[in-house]
């Protein structure tokens, strides 16, 4: 396929199933070795997520190779050369009696043939950090790991070992220092940087050394109850004495000069108006920016490298109003993986060799939805919230149906610093499939936006925040858009968290209300925090979001919940603990609500908190299906 080829034209959707939407991607977050003649991808098989590998040019039958994992979670995977890759995965298991997440580095041939955990029997809880790799073809790596759970010893402070990944051999290049959590090197592997903290004092540290031979001594300290931070590099340049760093000091996350032997912020390199700086593609030698990511409406990227910006930019005139993205490429930026599709479409991966001209088809995202249908519109809306704050939200509508008096799904996103933006969205899609305008509002405290638009968030968990989502809903509204009388708040996390919010608060505004993995009780979560490092950081922190748990927390007033709830939650989520539904059922129950009428509580026994498994996305839209026919029908 030529790269003008690559433009699809659109197609009207056939009659799809609640099957089709439920399905897992079939390739996700594919990564090109060095060479770009390898990739390892996350796919999916037979309902779950598996580790491949696979040649790319090799059409043998042994050109795929699956890494088994066991019920281990994959979190991510790297090239360090084309020989061998580094993965890293975790597991809960039980110590001393309480349930722990440890996490783990293994190095994986290519041809799969062989699998070495690293530091297997003196890593204790995390011993998942891989802070460097090597880019002379060599298997090293940089890792930074715990040898003790016990807090009094100094190995519960991670070390940092060289690596060769290939063998499993390790040396130590940096001993254990007293709360020192976070381990930098340079591009040439040199540990250049260390960042302590001791959540007692709620102080930071910052330890420091030009190179290799001399001594890390303290540069800079930060007092975390008065709101100090200290400024730590995105990147190391060539230059000993400057790095890159991000800053917000004009209100938005950007991209600055830093000098090392000052600590001061020089030159402004970079800067997305109105919004954050999302992070940075090192260049080939890992001393300078090869590309910038930021997300306005979308999610959008800023190339350094020219070769890289002449190919972004042929490529997204080959494809017309679809959204291509380089997702990997090989060192020497002549081979790629090209992501192209549209909010509207989940796409495809193409594998793009610069010195063919050709663009060819590596993997659909869906094998449901061909590449030529474009499913329900989307586009980004901006309102104002009754304080006059603007707020941008991403709104779809049911393709084939007039934008009038349509029944409106309201969903606020997770986090909640976190945002939703112009993509391919499973859950949205499905719901507009079945008739719904659907209206996902990044209220204030969400991410991406500057910091005084974050602090607006400060203190008003269930408050300010919970007034944007209605707001939104009194846009729509006035828009035309949406039946006031036939509007649903959907949500996940903090999204079920504001969904059962607005059955007891707001019920008279929603005719129902869905929460899968919610929040009910903060001062619960809290607690639960309390059993790991740092706590008291996030007890401050979710202090400032709200200041008296109760008053916010839904538990606390089930006997106000006015309008039908279904509840849904995995028992194996690890971010919020299934029992935060599960006792809000218990608690409905005992105000008198009923069950199946009132109330609906569904526990996925093998569920997570980011539908890793196809069955239970399946699941969920079966019930969220059901319960929306039943309280607020299409």
């Amino acid at each position: 396929m030529t790269l003008a080829q690559t433009a699809q034209p659109q197609q009207q959707a056939k009659q799809w199933t609640v099957q089709d939407f439920a399905a897992l991607p079939m390739m996700n977050a594919p990564a090109l070795s060095p060479s770009g003649t390898r990739v390892a991808s996350r796919i999916a098989i037979g309902g779950e997520q598996k580790l491949i590998i696979a040649d790319i040019f090799d059409k043998g039958e042994k050109n795929v190779r699956m890494i088994p994992l066991g019920d281990n979670d994959l979190n991510w995977w790297k090239w360090v050369n084309d020989d061998w890759l580094v993965i890293g995965f975790g597991a809960e298991t039980d110590v001393e009696g309480s349930p722990w997440y440890l996490t783990r580095v293994a190095g994986v041939k290519a041809d799969g043939s062989k699998i070495n955990v690293i530091a297997k029997n003196v890593a204790a809880q995390n011993a998942g950090d891989v802070i460097w790799m090597a880019r002379d073809g060599s298997p090293r790596i940089l890792l930074s790991y715990q040898s003790s759970i016990y807090y009094s010893d100094r190995g519960f402070w991670p070390q940092v070992d060289e690596v060769d990944v290939s063998t499993g051999r390790r040396h130590n290049v940096v001993a254990s220092r007293e709360y020192v959590r976070s381990w930098y090197a340079d591009a040439a592997g040199t540990v250049r940087m260390g960042i302590g903290y001791n959540d007692n004092s709620r102080m930071a540290k910052l330890l420091y050394r030009p190179d290799a031979k001399a001594a890390f001594h303290v540069v800079d300290r930060a007092n975390r109850r008065k709101d100090e931070s200290l400024i730590a590099p995105l990147l190391f340049t060539a230059d000993p004495s400057l790095a890159i760093a991000s800053d917000n000091q004009g209100g938005t996350d950007a991209l600055y000069e830093l000098n090392l032997d000052t600590l001061e912020l020089g030159k402004k390199l970079f800067d997305a108006p109105g919004f954050d700086i999302d992070g940075i593609e090192e260049d080939t030698a890992g001393t300078g920016m090869a590309g910038v990511y930021y997300t306005g409406d979308a999610p959008s990227v800023h190339w350094f490298d020219a070769n890289l910006a002449k190919i972004q930019a042929d490529v997204d005139k080959a494809v017309g109003d679809r959204r291509a993205r380089i997702i990997s490429t090989s060192r020497d930026g002549q081979r790629l993986i090209i992501h192209v599709g549209a909010p509207d479409q989940p796409g495809a991966y193409y594998f793009y060799d610069t010195s063919a001209g050709a663009m060819s088809l590596l993997s659909r995202v869906s094998d449901q939805f061909p590449l030529k249908t474009h499913l329900s519109p989307v586009r980004t809306i901006r309102y104002k919230a009754r304080d006059g704050l603007e707020i941008a939200a991403i709104l779809t509508l049911p393709a084939g149906r007039e934008a009038k008096n349509l029944p409106l799904i309201l969903m606020p996103h997770g986090g909640p610093f976190a945002r939703d933006t112009e993509g391919w969205d499973w859950w949205v899609q499905f719901l507009a499939w079945r008739g719904y305008a659907v209206l996902q509002p990044n209220y204030r405290g969400s991410s991406g936006y500057g910091v005084a638009f974050a602090q607006k968030g400060e203190g008003q968990w269930g408050l300010a925040m919970q007034d944007d989502l209605n707001d939104a809903v009194d846009w729509a509204v006035r828009d035309g858009i949406a039946d006031a009388k036939r509007v649903c708040m959907v949500g996940a996390s903090y999204g079920g968290y504001a969904a059962m919010r607005a059955a007891q608060r707001d019920g008279s505004k929603y005719r129902c209300a869905v929460s899968y993995a919610g929040v009910s009780d903060l001062g619960a979560m809290v607690r639960y925090d309390s059993q790991f490092l740092n706590s008291g950081t996030r007890k401050d922190w979710m202090k400032e979001q709200a200041p008296d748990f109760a008053a916010v927390s839904p538990i606390n007033f089930a006997a106000s919940f006015s309008t039908p709830i279904l509840l849904m939650h995995g028992k194996k989520d690890r971010r919020v603990q299934v029992t935060q539904s599960r006792n809000m059922a218990d608690r409905l129950k005992s105000a008198g609500k009923v069950a199946g009428r009132d109330y609906v509580y569904v526990e996925q026994p093998l569920g997570d908190h980011h539908f890793s498994r196809e069955a239970d996305r399946l699941e969920f839209l079966q019930q969220l299906d059901t319960f929306l026919r039943a309280h607020n029908p299409s």
